[in-house]
């Protein structure tokens, strides 16, 4: 646990000591999302270090809501980093962490690199219509209170339609987050309330790599042919077949593969 002004959030490490790579969950989730890679091949052969949101898995509640916003979010990852001198590590953000990590990557310059997935860079409307598909539980993500019933559809938008292999945590973490975490994250995302990420991805200079899950449900791939990403990893946005939102979870070798790889070409 590392202490920020607004508690202590999780930390947690893989066994691996290669080059290091920060790994952040998405909406309602926890680093718990990763245990595939930080408990598999992946995490043996490099340091993985994924952190629990405030609000989020085993991370305090925030004492000020409004620290669930993407700046504030941002904030509390940049304690951690700091904290255990990652300035200089590969960041990956999976859904809302994604877009905490292109809220801190220009304050970031040491980064060797950064990977979203299921994370459209966002910047003022319209970009934010443009960038996600018309999902019923686009609601659900920014509700305060929701039942078991929303949350379990919450967690099936996550994958691919059919699939089957997903573990009862994914659901046990909807259900303790702190549901001020998605209602102020919904408030927050008004003009001039987090960074232009479509300018963020246009000036990076670092090495970006985008992933979209073949079937995801939640982001419009067509979306990513608008953006300028001059330092997009190998040119492309990187389509994982059979994935949908949770590629890392749904299919961990390409997902694996992928990251081994992203963090062997950055410098």
């Amino acid at each position: 646990m590392i202490e920020t002004p607004n508690g202590a959030i999780a930390i947690h490490d893989s066994a691996g000591e290669g080059p290091a790579a920060v790994l952040i969950h998405g909406n309602s989730s926890s680093s718990r999302a990763f245990g595939r890679q930080l408990d598999g091949a992946l995490g043996r052969r490099f340091r993985l270090v994924a952190i629990d949101l405030p609000g989020y898995g085993a991370s305090d509640k925030a004492r000020d809501p409004s620290a669930y916003s993407l700046p504030g979010h941002a904030r509390a990852v940049r304690v951690a980093v700091d904290a255990l001198g990652l300035r200089e590590a590969r960041f990956v953000g999976w859904s809302l962490g994604g877009h905490v990590v292109l809220e801190m990557a220009p304050d970031l310059p040491e980064a060797r690199g950064f990977m979203i997935f299921g994370s459209p860079p966002i910047g003022p409307p319209p970009s934010i219509g443009k960038a996600f598909l018309p999902h019923p539980v686009m609601k659900t993500a920014t509700a305060e209170r929701i039942d078991r019933d929303r949350a379990e559809a919450l967690v099936a938008a996550m994958f691919a339609p059919g699939f089957a292999d997903v573990p009862p945590f994914f659901l046990e973490d909807v259900l303790r987050a702190d549901g001020r975490a998605r209602k102020f994250l919904a408030a927050s995302l008004a003009p001039g309330g987090f960074r232009d990420q479509v300018a963020v991805v246009r000036d990076l200079k670092a090495p970006l790599a985008v992933l979209q899950g073949a079937e995801e449900q939640l982001v419009n791939r067509a979306y990513f042919a608008l953006l300028a990403m001059p330092t997009l990893w190998r040119r492309a946005v990187q389509i994982i077949p059979g994935a949908g939102h949770a590629p890392q979870w749904e299919t961990p070798l390409a997902f694996d593969a992928l990251l081994a790889a992203f963090i062997g070409d950055t410098r």
